[in-house]
């Protein structure tokens, strides 16, 4: 999706691309997002909605930046032995680890397999099996997320136990997709059903993959992309990425050997995400430094570069939209 630079010229002033950063320590978290808000367990994660709507079920979610891209990012902060409870998508899930250890679990009741990502490492989760995943770590941890489609798959599907446990704890979801609270006094408008549970006949359809049917395929190990990018851009998520899939979007991964000065762009808007150390975007109008945890929009046709603008370790995942459907995993 990279185009000639000279195609359609684009300026932006540095006021305004600010206004296209979400900066790490800005981030506005949510504690009601989704139906375990209330769950023993579950209740203490934070949910972040950077860019698009996301699959929040409450009005309570933040949105950062609303533009479209053809993509959702957002991002999930734990304190140790929390967990996110068993659901699926209809749509590519990918998660980064920016800071703990985490633990990745799947199947019907999470026991079907699982994987350790440490800091830097990413999963493509495959789309139709239930999937959760816990801070294993010894502090508050963050994993960042990459989620198909400006409509992320139309929401979240749960696993019956976990619609089952959050009513036990005050919060329903209703067929609308919108939790209501029963310990704010909160009840299902008229009209409105709760989401039916999953039947069995529905479950038998979710697979229940072994971790040696998921690990190679869909997770890269921060060090081999390092290795991978030494000196070209390497391509993680794509139809010839390490990791092999079309969800809708591209995700490339930047090291201090593989940055160039030269000026490109895209006829999408595209995201630059720091993984480790601070980089410089600069474009004709302006220039701004980004730190891991830091998110940036860069506008359709607009020419710049990124680059380390400090000495040490430096690495940075880079997302584009194509033009394939956001859908089911890619089985070629």
């Amino acid at each position: 999706m990279t185009t000639a630079t000279a195609a359609r010229p684009a300026t932006i002033t540095a006021a305004e691309m600010e206004a296209r950063i979400v900066r790490y320590g800005d981030l506005q978290p949510c504690k009601t997002a989704f139906i375990d808000a209330h769950t023993p367990g579950s209740d203490q994660k934070e949910n972040f909605t950077i860019i698009g709507g996301g699959v929040s079920e409450s009005t309570d979610q933040h949105v950062h930046i609303t533009i479209p891209h053809g993509f959702n990012i957002g991002a999930a902060g734990q304190p140790p032995k929390c967990r996110n409870s068993l659901h699926s998508h209809r749509t590519a899930e990918v998660f980064f680890v920016l800071s703990g250890r985490w633990r990745f679990f799947w199947g019907r009741w999470g026991n079907a397999g699982e994987v350790v990502l440490e800091e830097g490492d990413i999963i493509n989760i495959p789309t139709g099996i239930f999937r959760g995943f816990e801070n294993i770590g010894t502090d508050y941890g963050m994993i960042m997320a990459v989620l198909g489609g400006d409509d992320a798959g139309g929401g979240v599907i749960w696993a019956p136990q976990v619609i089952e446990d959050a009513a036990a704890h005050g919060l329903v979801l209703g067929e609308n997709g919108k939790l209501y609270d029963s310990k704010k006094g909160q009840t299902l408008p008229e009209g409105v059903k709760p989401m039916p549970t999953l039947t069995d006949a529905q479950l038998a359809d979710y697979p229940e993959p072994q971790a040696a049917d998921v690990v190679p395929r869909h997770v890269a190990r921060y060090w081999d992309m390092m290795a991978m990018a030494q000196k070209k851009p390497a391509l993680v998520i794509g139809e010839n990425g390490m990791l092999p899939d079309r969800p809708g979007f591209e995700v490339g991964f930047l090291t201090r050997g593989s940055a160039t000065e030269e000026m490109h762009s895209h006829d999408v808007p595209s995201v630059l995400m720091p993984m480790r150390g601070h980089w410089r975007v600069t474009w004709d109008g302006g220039a701004a430094t980004l730190a891991p945890g830091d998110t940036m929009s860069v506008p359709a046709h607009l020419p710049h570069t990124a680059v380390p603008s400090m000495t040490g370790e430096a690495s940075l995942f880079h997302v584009v939209a194509t033009a394939d459907p956001a859908g089911p995993t890619w089985k070629g």
